[in-house]
């Protein structure tokens, strides 16, 4: 027995010395290991305790089992302060400045559309216009009939527009809403439509689906003159006190006479959109007698004006949501 407690004393120093050498907690396993592991040193020497007298077998595995349950304390102080130091270190490495200003998301900011269309509206609200909006998905009769579209014309062919189930069109104009808005009420009328529409169409000035601004207003003795002022303010608005306003002679159905409309910018001429008089038959189909009421309507792409004023190249940027793109606009 005395050479037994001798052994446990002996296995306990060395335990104790190796423990506190231990320098990670892969290494602290490892010591446990061979100290109390089913083939460690303190497993060796109870097996010893058999051959003892029966009166002393019982104070050896007392003797033992003090022996592992101080290396047990040992093993686990060490792995507390292991777990400090790394602690510790983790801190030092990455220490916190608490003066320095907190790190928030990078502010966001409105699409160049948005920004856009914002700025048309608060022109047009300074010169009596309201704002009224129609469904993207439109009935034929509002997209085209109403407007007096006859069967034959281009826009009612497939790779032109695109066809809905049911008598309906995506719509590809902002125009069926003036037909919506004038149909069973009385002028004076002056209202904008603001909106995204759809056509058959892609390349780097072009696309699928798009956005106009369309201005109606309708009332007694409303002329070509009154149009033309209007646009002239609104392309001084947009591109400077310099911008010149140009009209070409066209044809649309809704319109009589009609014209193209062109704004000057940085000396070249850009194509905007078309203009005119509201034909007759389009107030007619209204309800409203064209010998006393006149009105004029104009339509304008918004994204070639975002695209003009930020210098983009394809149209597809101001929809790819690319934030790189974005960012500088």
């Amino acid at each position: 027995m005395v050479e037994l407690a001798g052994e446990l004393e002996a296995l306990e120093a060395e335990a104790r010395q190796e423990i506190s050498a231990a320098a990670d907690p892969q290494a602290l396993a490892e010591v446990r290991a061979r100290f109390l592991g089913r083939k460690g040193s303190l497993r060796g020497l109870l097996r010893g305790i058999g051959s003892l007298p029966p009166e002393e077998r019982a104070r050896a595995g007392e003797a033992a089992n003090r022996v592992k349950d101080r290396i047990e304390a040992l093993v686990r102080e060490r792995r507390e302060a292991l777990r400090r130091e790394a602690e510790a270190r983790s801190l030092a490495g990455h220490r916190l400045d608490v003066t320095l200003p907190g790190a928030g998301p990078a502010p966001g900011h409105l699409h160049p559309l948005t920004r856009l269309m914002r700025d048309v509206t608060r022109f047009f609200h300074g010169l009596g216009f309201s704002v009224e909006d129609g469904p993207e998905v439109e009935t034929e009769y509002h997209n085209f009939e109403a407007l007096n579209f006859p069967p034959d014309h281009p826009a009612w062919d497939l790779q032109d527009t695109f066809f809905v189930r049911g008598g309906h069109v995506l719509r590809t104009h902002t125009s069926p809403v003036q037909i919506r808005v004038m149909t069973g009420r009385e002028p004076p009328f002056r209202f904008l439509a603001l909106g995204r529409v759809y056509r058959h169409d892609s390349d780097p000035t072009h696309s699928p689906m798009f956005h106009q601004v369309e201005g109606f207003l309708v009332d007694d003795g409303v002329s070509f003159a009154d149009l033309k002022g209007v646009l002239f303010a609104f392309a001084r608005h947009l591109f400077g006190d310099d911008t010149g306003v140009r009209f070409r002679a066209h044809y649309f159905p809704f319109t009589e006479p009609s014209a193209e409309i062109d704004f000057s910018w940085r000396g070249a001429w850009l194509e905007v959109g078309g203009c005119g008089m509201i034909h007759p038959n389009v107030l007619r189909e209204c309800g409203l007698d064209p010998e006393r009421y006149q009105g004029f309507a104009f339509g304008l792409g918004l994204d070639r004006i975002a695209m003009v004023r930020h210098g983009i190249p394809h149209i597809g940027l101001l929809f790819d949501a690319d934030q790189r793109v974005l960012e500088q606009l």
